[in-house]
């Protein structure tokens, strides 16, 4: 039996606290909070929610903005160890992100290499920040609007006959959670799967995460 692939998220899972959301509430641009909600009730899609709130920060508060998110910015425990582990089992761990590239890059650096990693691009170039999707969707997606689609990445890089394993915790990690082999979740991740009667496995942090997927090593997923 083919390894399982693991597509893990970043924001909220990787680490304790959503980085977009902490960049928002820290500058708290007029307007943030109702897009926000927008997007997590569905009302507008992921890539245009993230876009808009974006273009509400001026792009000269650059430097500001890089170095709050990476000073709050927490590990969740276990992470260090849970790549190590995913390691000499010999698991490609991939790290598929609807963040940004500024904070996920340096944030991951001491932990990889990883067997990939996905996530959106900023442009300070304007006056205002302006978001990059260069993951967007397939055409079998049925969003269309997911700004670094996890679905399609995973279609792209899996296998035939690999077993899929999303680790996620938001709106983000849905459309993947819906697709999965194995869905470890927590936080609103929880919410949706149980709305939508999606089997999953609730982790709290990354030693959690270890022993759910060591459990099923050998077992059919």
């Amino acid at each position: 039996m083919s390894k399982p692939v693991i597509f893990c998220d970043f924001d909220g899972t990787v680490t304790n606290n959503d980085n977009i959301i902490a960049i928002m509430k820290k500058f708290n641009p007029p307007g943030w909070e109702s897009v926000k909600d927008d997007i997590l009730a569905q009302r507008v899609s992921i890539k245009d929610g993230v876009a808009k709130m974006f273009t509400l920060l001026p792009s000269s508060k650059k430097d500001d903005i890089i170095s709050y998110v990476l000073e709050q910015a927490q590990i969740r425990d276990g992470f260090s160890e849970f790549v190590a582990y995913a390691k000499k089992q010999d698991i490609a761990l991939y790290i598929v992100s609807g963040g940004i590239d500024f904070f996920v890059y340096p944030l991951l650096e001491s932990f990889g290499p990883f067997a990939g990693v996905y996530c959106n691009e900023a442009d300070f170039s304007g006056e205002t920040i302006n978001i990059n999707f260069p993951h967007r969707c397939d055409d079998e997606c049925t969003s269309q609007g997911c700004g670094c689609c996890k679905p399609s990445i995973i279609r792209e890089l899996l296998e035939n006959g690999a077993k899929s394993i999303v680790i996620g915790d938001s709106i983000t990690d849905l459309e993947a959670a819906k697709r999965a082999d194995l869905v470890i979740a927590r936080d609103f991740l929880i919410e949706k799967c149980e709305e939508l009667g999606l089997s999953y496995e609730p982790f709290e942090n990354f030693r959690d995460v270890t022993s759910i997927i060591d459990a099923r090593l050998g077992v059919k997923l």
